[in-house]
C-alpha cells in the first residue's frame, strides 16, 4: 500500500522551560523573513497611574541597547534594508522586523537586545515624550480618531479598556525611566512572550538561536488574568468645532476565541466591510450622505465589539442617523442571499491573497497568545464557506437588536 505523505504543520511551536513561546511558519519559496516579538500586555493592563506606559515603552526600546546607542541602533536597523516597526494595542505590544532571509539572525539579535537590555536613557525619554505629545495632537486633529477614543471611553467607562492607548500628558509627565524599566521587567517575561517568524527560515534554527540567547534566562511568569470588561450602552453627544459630524455606534460582540468568528466576519463584511456592503451602498452610493462609512469587528480576551463609523456633513446629520437606524432595522428583517455569498467570497479572496505575505503570516502567528490552535488561511476559508446564510442572518439580527452605545459629535448643538 502506498503511503500518504502527511502535510507539513502550518506552524511549528516550541516552549522554553520559562514559558517563552517560539513559533515559525516556514515559507521556503520566500526571499525574506518577518520576525515579531509579541508581548501579551497592552493598555488595558495598565493602572490609572500608568495610562500610556505600554506605548511609551514601545517608543523607548528603539533608543539604544547596552551595546548600541540610539544612532548606532538606528543605523543597524536601516542597514538591514527591511522594515522595522512596532505597535501597541489594548491587549498586545509587538516589535517586528522584515528582512532578507540571510539576515534573520541579526534581526533576532537586534530585537532581542532591544527588549532584554534596552538602554532607556533619561535624556532620550525627555525628547521622546515630546514626540508622543505630538502624536496625541495628531489624533486630536483627526476628528474620526478623536471621536473613536471618546467612544471607547464611554463604552468601557471607568475601566482601563476605555483609556486611550497613547495615554495622557499628565501621566506621561510623571513617568521616568525607572518606571519604564520596572514595567518592562514586570511584563516582558515568561508566558507573556511569543517570538514568531515567517518566511524562509527553519524552526529548528530559530529555536537554537533563542535557546542560546538571554531569552532562556528571563524569569518564568504566567500571564495574569484580566478583569472582565463591562459594556455600557446609551447615547453620548459631544459638541465640537469640526467640519464634519462623526458617528460611532457599537454593540457588545464575541471574544477573540469564539467559535462564532466565521459568522461574525461574514456579518461584518456584508454590513460595512466593503464597497458593495449594505451600509456603503445605502448611505454613500444611493444617498451621498457620507464619504466615510463602514463597520468593523474588534475582538478581545473576554469580549468584543461590532462597530459602525460614519462621517457626514453637520446639516445632514439627522437625515444620516435616521437612515442608519432604518438600514439597521431592514438588516434585522433579512439580508439577500447573494450579499451573504458575496461576503463569503470576499473573505475567501482576502485569506488566500494574504498567504503570499510573510509579514501577514508573522502577524497571524501572534494569535497564539490567545489560542492553543492556529488555523491556516485555507482552514479559515473552509470554515467561512461552511457557514449557512441562515446562521449569518440569525447572528447579525441578535447583535443589532441588542443594546448599543452611540457617540455623536458635531459642531454646536448635536441633536435636538
Amino acid at each position: 500500500m502506498q503511503k500518504v505523505k502527511q502535510p507539513e504543520p502550518f506552524v511549528y511551536q516550541t516552549k522554553l522551560e520559562n514559558g517563552v513561546n517560539i513559533a515559525t511558519r516556514e515559507m521556503p519559496e520566500a526571499q525574506s523573513v518577518a520576525i515579531g516579538i509579541f508581548i501579551n500586555v497592552g493598555s488595558r493592563d495598565e493602572s490609572h497611574a500608568q495610562v500610556g506606559i505600554s506605548h511609551a515603552l514601545e517608543h523607548m526600546v528603539f533608543k539604544g541597547t547596552d551595546k548600541l546607542d540610539v544612532h548606532q541602533l538606528a543605523e543597524r536597523l536601516d542597514d538591514l534594508g527591511g522594515n522595522a516597526n512596532a505597535f501597541t494595542s489594548r491587549e498586545r505590544t509587538c516589535f517586528h522586523l522584515h528582512v532578507l532571509h540571510e539576515d534573520w539572525q541579526e534581526a533576532v539579535t537586534l530585537l532581542s537586545d532591544m527588549l532584554l537590555s534596552p538602554a532607556l536613557p533619561e535624556e532620550e525619554w525627555q525628547r521622546e515624550r515630546e514626540v508622543i505629545f505630538a502624536e496625541m495632537s495628531m489624533v486630536d486633529d483627526a476628528h474620526d480618531e478623536w471621536v473613536y477614543d471618546q467612544h471607547m471611553k464611554q463604552v468601557y467607562a471607568e475601566q482601563p479598556m476605555g483609556e486611550p492607548v497613547l495615554g495622557t500628558k499628565k501621566v506621561l509627565n510623571a513617568l521616568d525611566v525607572k518606571k519604564l524599566r520596572d514595567y518592562l521587567e514586570n511584563h516582558y517575561r515568561g508566558e507573556n512572550i511569543l517570538i514568531a517568524a515567517a518566511g524562509r527560515i527553519k524552526h529548528q534554527a530559530l529555536e537554537k538561536s533563542i535557546q542560546q540567547s538571554a531569552w532562556k534566562d528571563i524569569p518564568c511568569q504566567q500571564h495574569k488574568p484580566r478583569v472582565q470588561a463591562v459594556f455600557h450602552a446609551g447615547i453620548h453627544q459631544m459638541p465640537r468645532k469640526m467640519e464634519q459630524a462623526q458617528v460611532v455606534a457599537s454593540w457588545q460582540s464575541i471574544n477573540v476565541t469564539s467559535a462564532e468568528k466565521p459568522m461574525a466576519w461574514i456579518a461584518n463584511q456584508l454590513l460595512g466591510g466593503s464597497m458593495s456592503s449594505i451600509l456603503f451602498r445605502e448611505i454613500r452610493e444611493k444617498r451621498g450622505l457620507a464619504y466615510s462609512i463602514g463597520s468593523h469587528l474588534s475582538t478581545y480576551t473576554d469580549t468584543g465589539l461590532l462597530s459602525i463609523s460614519c462621517s457626514t456633513m453637520p446639516d445632514q446629520l439627522q437625515t444620516c442617523l435616521d437612515l442608519l437606524h432604518d438600514t439597521i432595522a431592514d438588516v434585522c428583517k433579512g439580508v439577500p442571499l447573494d450579499m451573504i455569498e458575496r461576503a463569503q467570497k470576499q473573505l475567501t479572496v482576502q485569506f488566500r491573497m494574504g498567504m503570499d505575505s510573510v509579514e501577514g503570516a508573522m502577524l497571524q502567528i501572534g494569535a497564539l497568545l490567545d489560542e492553543e490552535t492556529l488555523y491556516s488561511p485555507l482552514e479559515w476559508v473552509n470554515k467561512v464557506n461552511a457557514v449557512e446564510p441562515e446562521q449569518v442572518q440569525t447572528w447579525l439580527k441578535a447583535q443589532l437588536e441588542a443594546e448599543s452605545l452611540w457617540t455623536i459629535s458635531a459642531p454646536g448643538q448635536v441633536l435636538n
